[in-house]
């Protein structure tokens, strides 16, 4: 339990401490009211005068003028805290409202803050809990790829092979077109189990990794990738890389399969802050709504603390940004 959560457990109940604050509010503004009522010249006669109705009027008037002020100023907090709950999002971290010099309230945005830190907690574990499941789906489903299915279609090129070799001229180059289609399908099988598995990731680092990912993306897409990645990179942890590549990965798949780009710029630069991703693409522009594509690379950013954002210039096209603060490079093993 850390410190904000321990202050709200002995918090008092928001709700006295809101009737606790309206009540001081109008007591004293009726206390001052009898005072000035009782100090003033002013009478009032048993019935109402007519010439005594324009200064109870102004009297009364004052009285709720003050009033109103007061509870607005003092409420103003409220104001602020309802703001923050509608553009609360998970995905989106939010700063945190201040809770200095609101008085009574302290406690109740205490409590708030409380709940939005505890929310974040909770949803970046379970976030982490499905994204370590789904790599490991990756990893099964690429080790099925290669081992399996490769190597029956492999077995199947080989025959193909011999076959070819051994069959008359009229059947030869049949079988020649049939063997060519059977290897492309496995250097096919073979991109899907990469890209399932960035073993280049493992044996050679991010760098190596982001330039294959790059080459891989051009060649199949027929997208010019212009890319500039750092070569000082500091020491990453596997998690952060891997966060990096997957952001790259979908990033430059959206902008292929929705933005209808024709070119794409992939940069990994360090610096004082820390380390910034730009994927950035001609294409159509115009992101409204993140989809899902969008939503899995703010869980990932989520997860080492990194801060994710999407915009489409002015110009045309998307920029995606992710920053990856100095403190949170090292990560988590």
């Amino acid at each position: 339990m850390n410190e904000r959560t321990q202050k709200v457990a002995g918090a008092r109940s928001p709700a006295r401490i809101l009737f606790k604050r309206l009540f001081v509010i109008n007591g004293l503004v009726f206390t001052v009211g009898t005072l000035v009522l009782a100090l003033s010249p002013a009478t009032v006669s048993s019935p109402v005068l007519l010439t005594e109705i324009p200064v109870l009027t102004v009297g009364l008037a004052l009285i709720l003028a003050a009033n109103a002020l007061l509870l607005r100023t003092s409420l103003a907090p409220l104001e602020a805290l309802t703001t923050l709950m509608q553009r609360v999002n998970l995905l989106h971290p939010l700063d945190r409202l201040p809770s200095d010099g609101n008085g009574d309230l302290t406690h109740l945005i205490d409590t708030f803050n409380a709940m939005l830190d505890r929310l974040e907690a909770e949803h970046s574990a379970s976030s982490a809990h499905a994204l370590a499941a789904q790599e490991g789906e990756r990893r099964r489903i690429a080790r099925e790829l290669h081992d399996e299915i490769g190597q029956s279609l492999t077995v199947v090129l080989l025959s193909l092979k011999h076959a070819a070799d051994r069959a008359p001229d009229e059947l030869r180059e049949e079988l020649r077109g049939v063997q060519e289609s059977v290897r492309a399908s496995l250097d096919e099988v073979g991109q899907v189990a990469r890209r399932l598995r960035p073993g280049v990731l493992e044996d050679l680092g991010l760098q190596s990794a982001l330039n294959a990912l790059s080459s891989d993306f051009s060649q199949s897409s027929g997208v010019p990738v212009t890319r500039r990645v750092d070569p000082e990179l500091p020491s990453l942890s596997e998690d952060v890389e891997l966060v990096i590549y997957r952001i790259a990965q979908e990033g430059l798949t959206n902008a292929a399969r929705h933005a209808c780009a024709s070119r794409v710029e992939l940069s990994l630069t360090a610096g004082p802050g820390g380390l910034e991703l730009r994927i950035a693409d001609n294409g159509r522009g115009g992101v409204r709504q993140d989809g899902a594509g969008i939503r899995g690379m703010r869980e990932r950013a989520m997860l080492i603390g990194a801060r994710l954002t999407v915009t489409s210039p002015q110009g045309g096209g998307t920029d995606v940004r992710l920053t990856v603060p100095a403190e949170n490079e090292q990560g988590s093993r």
